[in-house]
Parts: C-alpha cells; structure tokens; sequence
C-alpha cells in the first residue's frame, strides 16, 4: 500500500524555521506518527515529506534513520521505509518486558526506607496527567513520562536505558488501538493505584501492581481486534 503521506500530516508539517532542522524534521514526525494521522503500513515518501518540511532529503533521511531506531517505522521492500505495524502478540511481548522493566523499578522504589520524595515525583507526575487537555499525543507523552519517572528515580541507569530503548515501540501500540482505547489506559485512578503499592513499602505487592497494570493495558489495547495487526 502506497499512500500520500504529506496530506495526512494537516498543518502540522508546514514548514520548519531553519535552526536545528533535524531535531524539528524529527520531532514533527514523531507527533504526526504517534497521533496516527499516517495509518500503519503507509509508506513514507521522501520527496513530499522533505516538501513538506521544507528540508533537504539529507536531513529527512537522518529523522527517519532515528525514528526506525526507535521502533516508530520500519524497513519495506526496495529500501523504502512505512509506517510500523504490530501484531497482537508483539504488543503482548512488548507489555511483557514492560511490566519486568516497571516492576522491577516498582519493588527497588517499595523497598526503600527512604521514599516519600519518589513518591512525591511520581505523584507530581500523575497530576500532571490528570489536568492534561491537550491532544492525544500529548497526552500519550505525558502518560509514557510518568512510567519514564518511574523508571528514572531507581537510579538504575541499565533499566532506564532498557526502558527508553522500547519507547518508541510502546507509542506506536498505543496509539495503534485508537485514541479511545488508549484514553481508558491513562486514567488517574489505574496510576495512583501504582503509587499506593510503592507507598506501602511492599516489593512483592508493587510488582504484581504493575503487572496487574499491564495486563489490563494489553486487554484494552488488542480486545476485539483482528490478531493479525493493530488498526489505528
């Protein structure tokens, strides 16, 4: 499947100023990808896309090189570059290693005597996402930033880079089930729940909090869709 990329991107892509082009290129791609205005599949034009951007194709192919590092896109046949698709059991293998990831992060936090500014941080964070009313990406970065946090204040530099290293892929299998879907896995209440079981000073209970949490994100995500592959 072909489709034109630079028409589905709105107003969004309408040029960029001309300092650190590459950071902008990458970030306007970014948000136009994980809000879902280019649906799974399409492939990425670089001509219009570097119109678009009013940058060179140098430039655009080095946002593109980041944005399949990071899982957001991927390699098709004669060396063109589309939209990720994800299949059920890759998002259920990704939430798996997401949820040994957090709860790992979740028991090292419990288990410390000292704790209250973690919780602190991570609560500052939750409120953060509960006044949040912008869009559904922005809403998505700020739900990704609280579980980032909650990697982040282990001081475990291994289990945040681990994390970081499947951010990408965790946007996309989120917004891949629709905004709707992905709305009902950002509510308050699911995430204070995390909070609390790190606040009760119990490893073990903060574990199975987190994957209590994952396993009820991975039923919403890929409920009553087709195991093949995510819809947006």
């Amino acid at each position: 499947m072909t489709v034109s990329s630079s028409s589905a991107f709105g107003t969004r892509l309408d040029g960029l100023s001309k300092t650190n082009l590459r950071e902008q290129a990458l970030a306007a791609l970014r948000n136009a990808l994980t809000a879902g205005e280019i649906e799974p599949g399409t492939h990425l034009v670089e001509t219009e896309l570097s119109a678009a951007l009013s940058i060179s194709r140098g430039t655009l192919r080095e946002a593109l090189r980041q944005l399949q590092q990071e899982g957001l896109v991927e390699a098709a046949e004669r060396g063109r570059l589309r939209v990720r698709t994800m299949s059920v059991s890759e998002v259920e293998d990704l939430f798996a290693v997401r949820s040994a990831l957090e709860g790992l992060a979740a028991a090292s936090l419990a288990g410390r005597p000292e704790r209250d500014e973690a919780i602190a941080r991570l609560q500052a964070a939750l409120d953060h996402l509960g006044a949040a009313t912008g869009s559904i990406h922005e809403m998505v970065e700020i739900d990704l930033e609280f579980h980032r946090t909650l990697c982040a204040l282990t001081g475990n530099s291994a289990l945040l880079h681990s994390w970081e290293g499947i951010a990408g892929s965790i946007r996309m299998s989120i917004m891949y089930a629709g905004s709707d879907r992905a709305t009902t896995n950002m509510s308050v209440p699911r995430h204070q729940a995390l909070i609390d079981a790190i606040a009760a000073g119990d490893p073990t209970g903060a574990r199975v909090a987190i994957d209590q949490h994952m396993q009820e994100a991975v039923a919403n995500l890929v409920g009553e869709i087709p195991t093949e592959a995510i819809p947006a």
